[in-house]
């Protein structure tokens, strides 16, 4: 009995000391004394001892760094203003000012995408600004962050289903009645947001937003558990790439060197094939390729044991510049579709501009008919349907 109440006190010592050592000060308190949740803030390894994290001095400098809180929000609102506007007036002329073919519901479609990825920018200008500090809740955090990444990826695959069109359009026009049908534009459309909706269901699922004792802040996306981010957001990720990246990368390639080609065997005109071409290439190796590969090695350093330290701001830059894939994809519309060069011209035109183009398809008119009226039947129907086609041009 007496041995029983000696191991009971002895019991009973242990615990006290054990909780004395878990309350001491944060900068007094032993890494490994508590074992507990272990976190990574993106590319940083973030551990929890006795209930409270633990970074390096140099990591939390990388984060409160002038590079995430000031740089990073400037470049997603340059984006933003550049991109929004642009996407809006793309948006519009294609809505109303074009004919609804095959080819525009890819456009359209493609615009959609960047315009729900640039309204999601604000919020994480706002969450920069704030010191990587999001205070809009958990489910508003994963909203974000789907539409980030769904619709990015959204976007890459609709660029590659605009070059599959053209290339079906110009290299086999015989085979494009049958291929560039509406209801083949709408199964691809269909497609690809369900692709997106895909893409994003993980994000949505999951626990993005984590409080960070050491800087008093809650990161949306940024801090995730160790253990989560090898086992699911690795392969996520690596999935992404794979099937959203590699594979559209892989179609525009071929499409866009098989029209080049083709313009330059028959002797057409190719200048704006070349402008197509390198404002896709821009889009794909320039903007999307480093951040993809960054993102990457981010994780594939995670299930190595590295700290990541050296690619926690290259890749959160790299996911910044990312964005401007949006600002450049209305260009891309502009050389792709004659029909919306046109009307987006005419858009951007004065008043004075279209009294002007009014009044010139009126003397044409009134030229028509006058040279008709000198003219045999024949001559004067050939004559006649030629100016129309003038007219219409």
């Amino acid at each position: 009995m007496m041995k029983t109440m000696k191991m009971f006190s002895g019991t009973l010592v242990f615990v006290c000391l054990l909780s004395s050592v878990c309350s001491l000060s944060p900068s007094a308190r032993p890494a490994d004394e508590c074992s507990g949740m272990s976190l990574r803030l993106r590319a940083f390894k973030l551990k929890t001892s006795c209930n409270f994290t633990i970074l390096k001095e140099k990591q939390l400098k990388e984060i409160q760094a002038p590079t995430t809180n000031l740089y990073l929000p400037v470049l997603y609102l340059v984006a933003f203003i550049v991109g929004l506007p642009s996407n809006l007036l793309a948006l519009w002329v294609l809505v109303f000012r074009t004919k609804q073919l095959p080819s525009t519901t890819l456009l359209i479609n493609l615009t959609a995408a960047d315009c729900l990825l640039l309204l999601a920018l604000p919020f994480r200008i706002v969450y920069h600004f704030r010191g990587n500090h999001w205070e809009l809740g958990e489910p508003f955090c994963r909203i974000v962050m789907a539409m980030f990444y769904g619709n990015m990826y959204g976007s890459v695959l609709c660029l590659a289903l605009v070059a599959l069109d053209r290339y079906i359009a110009l290299v086999h026009p015989f085979s494009a009645k049958t291929l560039r049908s509406r209801r083949i534009s709408l199964y691809m459309t269909a497609a690809v947001w369900t692709v997106v909706l895909i893409a994003m269901m993980p994000l949505l699922v999951s626990q993005q937003t984590y409080f960070l004792d050491e800087l008093q802040i809650t990161t949306c996306h940024d801090a995730l558990p160790e253990e989560e981010q090898e086992n699911y957001f690795l392969p996520y990720f690596a999935t992404l790439f794979t099937v959203c990246f590699l594979l559209p990368l892989a179609v525009v390639l071929f499409c866009h060197g098989a029209v080049l080609h083709t313009l330059l065997a028959e002797g057409k005109r190719y200048s704006h094939a070349v402008w197509v071409t390198v404002l896709v290439l821009v889009v794909f190796i320039v903007c999307l390729l480093p951040s993809n590969i960054l993102l990457l090695l981010t994780y594939t350093d995670s299930s190595l044991d590295g700290d990541g330290e050296d690619l926690y701001v290259p890749y959160m830059v790299s996911l910044a510049v990312s964005t401007f894939n949006s600002c450049i994809d209305p260009f891309i519309f502009y050389f792709v579709s004659v029909e919306f060069r046109d009307k987006a011209r005419g858009v951007l035109c004065c008043c004075g501009n279209s009294e002007d183009t009014s009044s010139s398809l009126s003397n044409k008119v009134s030229y028509c008919s006058s040279t008709t009226g000198q003219r045999s039947k024949v001559t004067m129907l050939t004559k006649s349907s030629q100016c129309e086609t003038s007219v219409t041009a």
